[in-house]
């Protein structure tokens, strides 16, 4: 790896698009499981008090991911947005129906009026959990990019088998993530639920990331082109995600939602490894690729945008950090139980 400013905003993209995951993925697994853990809706709101500090929050990390890639990547970043017009399309109206149900769930006491909102959120969660993952894995796999680097196929174009299967990988990780949020954050009846969870929801991401991992290394040596992602990546990846199967038998709680989230950031950086040079990969002609140097902006923004960030950056990290220390404790039925309304008089 060469270093230069593209090659900079290549990784620091990457870095904000793990960050994206590892704390969103939790979110979305918490709203994926709403309906098999809450059995009432003492133990809904429970698992909504758990991330309701925290969601709006790690949403930031999209929203500077997206500004890094317009910034540094235009044409990346334009070639995006008209191929993956529609997946891109159904991920925002999914997230704003989310944050938008989580608003307003509450305002009535009416079953029939939470248990839509309820069901929005559940959408909301599991549709950007798939999506994101086809979106990466045809990253690699390649879709289809013409002479003049732009995109010339169609929404089938990129929901091929592997596709399918990077969407599924991100969909088990994320549920599995959110089963081990909870038993990290919930107490009683709720957290032992959250362990039980866990358990089928570890099988099936330990078998997913199996399977996505194998099949990417043997396609990379189909095609000669592994980018630059050593062995140990993938190989760690996988390490990382079954020994939260270990973790989760011995309970500790911590480790294997922290170990969960290694292994969701190993398996992107995966990807992104993978990808260097390139930041996506033509189907139709290796040539045709869009790369780093293609790609992105002038030298002069990128000095600008590094200064920018090496400002803000820490701000923004040290606020967040805080935002979790003083949430840090576990909830419970009780702290989830809508206040008193005082009578009149």
């Amino acid at each position: 790896m060469s270093w230069n400013l593209p090659t900079l905003w290549f990784v620091l993209i990457g870095v904000l698009w793990i960050g994206y995951f590892f704390l969103e993925g939790f979110d979305f697994g918490v709203g994926m499981l709403l309906p098999v853990l809450g059995r009432d809706d003492a133990d809904r709101r429970a698992m909504l008090h758990a991330i309701g500090p925290v969601w709006d929050g790690n949403e930031v990390w999209l929203l500077v991911a997206g500004g890094a890639t317009f910034a540094a990547f235009p044409e990346w970043y334009a070639t995006l947005f008209s191929g993956f017009y529609w997946a891109l399309f159904l991920i925002l109206v999914a997230l704003i129906l989310r944050a938008v149900a989580f608003e307003f769930r509450n305002r009535s006491e009416s079953p029939d009026w939470r248990r839509w909102w309820d069901r929005a959120i559940v959408f909301g969660s599991a549709l950007p959990a798939l999506l994101w993952g086809v979106a990466f894995a045809d990253f690699i796999w390649g879709v289809p990019i013409d002479a003049h680097r732009e995109y010339a196929g169609g929404f089938l174009d990129l929901v091929g088998p592997y596709a399918l299967v990077g969407g599924l990988t991100t969909l088990s990780l994320f549920a599995l993530h959110g089963a081990l949020f909870l038993a990290l954050k919930t107490t009683g009846d709720l957290r032992q639920r959250a362990w039980e969870a866990a358990r089928p929801l570890w099988y099936a991401a330990a078998a997913l990331v199996l399977v996505f991992l194998t099949w990417s290394y043997v396609n990379a040596l189909l095609r000669s082109d592994r980018g630059i992602v050593p062995d140990a990546v993938p190989l760690t990846a996988l390490a990382a995600v079954y020994a939260v199967g270990w973790l989760r038998r011995e309970r500790w709680d911590l480790g294997a939602f922290l170990l969960n989230g290694a292994g969701i950031a190993l398996v992107v950086a995966t990807i992104f490894l993978n990808l260097y040079p390139r930041v996506l990969i033509s189907s139709l002609n290796p040539a045709w690729s869009l790369t780093i140097g293609n790609a992105s902006s002038s030298p002069y923004t990128l000095g600008v945008m590094t200064v920018v960030a090496l400002v803000f950056t820490p701000l923004v990290l040290g606020y967040q950090a805080w935002t979790y220390w003083v949430f840090r404790q576990r909830i419970g039925r009780e702290e989830a139980e809508p206040a008193p309304v005082a009578a009149a008089g």
